[in-house]
């Protein structure tokens, strides 16, 4: 049957399984590189504000 302009397709089962892959590959990809680089961005603040904060001998 025709599809009429404007009017969403019927997802299949197969449109179903890719999007339900493309979803637990995105989850996977949050897990390896989201939560390294978020770990790394805290740590340097941390280091910074440790740095800043840190008592300077007076000689």
């Amino acid at each position: 049957m025709r599809q009429l302009k404007g009017k969403p397709k019927k997802e299949t089962s197969r449109d179903k399984k890719e999007r339900k892959a493309a979803m637990q590959e995105a989850r996977s990809q949050v897990a390896t590189v989201v939560l390294p680089t978020l770990a790394v961005v805290v740590a340097l603040i941390v280091v910074f504000v440790y740095v800043a904060t840190m008592p300077r001998a007076i000689e």
